[in-house]
């Protein structure tokens, strides 16, 4: 075994060179990697014993990816096309062999490869659509060359992974090895190569599935059309699928020069710096400075649920999903009923869209059990109240839980809003208490913003963070007040919106500019959604805003087809000359003159104070730091990730420029607007918000 540099070693076993590449975690194309690739490569090129040179990882997997920490730096090292050029232009049949997951770059090498080999378990995919780029080293020229083009545009604009039997039936696998023999396998399969005399399998050379596409724009005009609604406002899959077109009507070289060209302008360009940061931002939001990795976790073997409603049944399915039994407690048996066979059905319906087998939804369903007594929580490892958003109730379920719950159980409360503290001092164990604000529907819904109290213990944080991570979402730690971070942002945003309808601005047209913006739906739009009259009492009633005068006239939403848009039996909205009228003759009565209000006001108004709270609550320490705050949005609201969330976003248009047109709202109409502190120091320093 010769060691070619740090990372990797040639081993000459007989006719056959194996490189072998070993750079922990995930063997990524690093500027080490590159060149052990180039030198080793080219030692075995040069030996003259050598009749097969076979590629090779240790570790967990085969190479994963590009590094993306070298992403806008200097690149050091040999470049990765030279070391592709050299493995295709080898005189020796050039084997990949792959397990664990060959992504991105990893995948791109092994496509240059004459041949590849796999074990069962092995996967293959091209994400770099996810980071906002596309494959940059050949593969969008190399792909449909060997699946066609329809194949590759699924894989190139989805980032989905394939799996080994499935790579092996389309042809970008040529033979599975078993599990566990996978460097036999490959030094067989070589040996084999060589003793048949097969030709050296150049990919690019490949022409049937290219040419047979070639002439036929409807491939991918249809394609556009289908996915028009998923690719809405991304810049990379339309670049992928203009690299797909480019490897079906040009020379191949033609083809790689216009993938370059179209990766630079993905890789210098905002949307995928946003996608980059989204990526390791998720990454640091588990990271919390004082609750170092050592900190111990308690075991979670079995979960409470107070309520059975959507958030309480959504929440209790998070945790079926993962194997950990959920006892739900209802005060109601119909109540109980009733939310047990909505989650039962929601498992049926996932069952019938091929997503789960029928087996599983009844061993779900048996990691249920109702009951209408608190007291069957008591060996509970961690309870989570699920009940009406309101302090006092909150209060006697903790006061209830404090004296039912066993030492040492996790007390959670799923709350919107209210102050976990003033929750937690209803116990004799604050420590114990925590907030988990799931958001809705919480069995969907990626974010969990996990809310600490003044007294909530190191251990229980660990714990709920790692819990979060194994019932799939994306925790966030944030402080206690109104709101937390995502809602307490969100407040901003709906003020304005409200006011901009009375001074000139239509529903319609708020929600335009923000669905334009990229937001999955607008303010007015997401009210009747989620339903007008919520929190809203006929008793109280006194006509103080248009949303309460609606709720007057029984316009209730999308529930009874009429809230700020009119529905048609479809739910299909349209602007409602009834809801105009009601702006016009409110905001007259206010004494308020209407005026023309433009897009960018819209945006400056609904977007800027959010960008200006979210540097308050940094100010206030209520998240650990700005990316965390980004992370919020884009799980727990659909902030479109190519904007990378709203401090990122902050920065896009400048500190300076936020500060400047938040004094002039200021001015103008006053306090709402006040700068933070934070953000005037920002502004004044020239530096970034979102690197807070």
């Amino acid at each position: 075994m010769t060691a070619i540099n740090p990372v990797t070693d040639l081993t000459i076993e007989g006719d056959v060179a194996v490189i072998t590449l070993n750079s922990p975690p995930v063997n990524a194309l690093s500027a080490p990697v590159r060149d052990g690739l180039y030198e080793g490569f080219k030692a075995a090129i040069a030996n003259d014993a050598v009749k097969a040179i076979v590629l090779i990882c240790d570790g967990r997997t085969f190479i994963a990816g590009a590094d993306i920490s070298e992403f806008g730096k200097e690149r050091k090292g040999a470049d990765l096309p030279a070391v592709q050029d050299m493995m295709e232009n080898s005189p020796k049949p050039v084997v990949a062999a792959i397990h664990g997951t060959a992504l991105g770059g990893g995948f791109e090498v092994a496509l240059t490869a004459h041949y590849r080999v796999a074990v069962p378990s092995a996967k293959v995919g091209l994400p770099e659509v996810k980071l906002g780029l596309l494959p940059g080293a050949g593969g969008t020229q190399r792909l449909p060359r060997l699946v066609g083009p329809e194949v590759a545009l699924n894989m190139v604009t989805s980032g989905d992974f394939v799996g080994a039997a499935a790579a092996n039936k389309s042809g970008l696998v040529d033979e599975l090895v078993d599990e566990g023999k996978l460097r036999d396998g490959a030094i067989a399969f070589a040996r084999k190569l060589v003793a048949e005399g097969r030709p050296l399998k150049k990919v690019r050379d490949l022409q049937d599935k290219v040419e047979a596409a070639r002439g036929k724009p409807a491939i991918f005009a249809d394609f556009r059309k289908a996915n028009a609604r998923r690719f809405r406002g991304f810049e990379a899959p339309e670049a992928n699928i203009k690299c797909i077109e480019a490897a079906v009507n040009l020379p191949f070289d033609e083809g790689m020069k216009a993938e370059r060209d179209l990766f630079l302008g993905l890789v210098n360009g905002t949307q995928s710096a946003a996608q980059r940061y989204i990526f390791f931002a998720e990454r640091q939001a588990a990271k919390i400075p004082d609750v170092p990795d050592s900190t111990p976790v308690l075991p979670i073997k079995k979960v409470g649920v107070i309520g059975a409603g959507t958030m309480g049944g959504g929440i209790s399915m998070n945790f079926a999903n993962v194997g950990i039994p959920v006892t739900i407690v209802e005060m109601q048996p119909a109540a109980l009923e009733r939310g047990l066979g909505v989650i039962r059905k929601n498992y049926e319906n996932t069952a019938k869209k091929g997503r789960l087998r029928q087996e599983d939804v009844e061993t779900r369903m048996g990691l249920l059990t109702g009951s209408l007594e608190l007291e069957k929580l008591a060996d509970c490892d961690l309870i989570i109240e699920a009940v009406y958003e309101n302090m006092a109730i909150k209060k006697e379920v903790f006061a209830k839980l404090d004296a039912i719950a066993k030492p040492g159980a996790i007390l959670a409360s799923n709350t919107s809003y209210l102050d976990v503290n003033e929750i937690a001092a209803a116990t004799k164990r604050p420590e114990w208490v925590i907030g988990t604000h799931f958001f809705s529907p919480a069995n969907v819904m990626r974010l969990l913003e996990v809310v600490r109290g003044d007294k909530t213990s190191k251990e229980v944080i660990a714990t709920l963070m790692q819990l979060s991570k194994k019932i799939g979402k994306v925790a966030v730690l944030v402080g206690v007040c109104h709101g937390f971070v995502g809602n307490r942002m969100l407040a901003q945003r709906q003020r304005e919106a409200n006011k901009l309808v009375l001074e000139g601005a239509m529903p319609w047209d708020v929600d335009r500019v923000l669905y334009d913006f990229g937001m999955p739906m607008g303010p007015f739009a997401m009210s009747d959604l989620a339903g007008l009259d919520i929190g809203w009492s006929k008793e109280t009633s006194s006509s103080s805003t248009i949303r309460e005068v609606l709720c007057e006239m029984d316009r209730r939403g999308q529930k009874n087809g009429k809230g700020f848009y009119d529905y048609d039996e479809n739910r299909n909205a349209k602007p409602s000359a009834e809801v105009e009228k009601v702006i016009l003759d409110f905001a007259a009565k206010k004494g308020i003159n209407r005026r023309t209000i433009s897009d960018e006001e819209i945006i400056e108004r609904c977007i800027y104070p959010m960008i200006n709270e979210g540097a308050k609550i940094l100010e206030e320490g209520k998240a650990i730091r700005a990316s965390d705050i980004d992370i919020v949005w884009i799980n727990g609201y659909g902030w479109p990730v190519y904007h990378g969330g709203p401090m990122f976003y902050g920065d896009v248009i400048g500190a300076d420029k936020v500060l400047a047109k938040m004094r002039e709202f200021e001015r103008t109409m006053g306090d709402d607007f006040k700068p933070s502190a934070l953000l005037e120091k920002v502004a004044a320093e020239g530096k970034k918000l979102h690197q807070l």
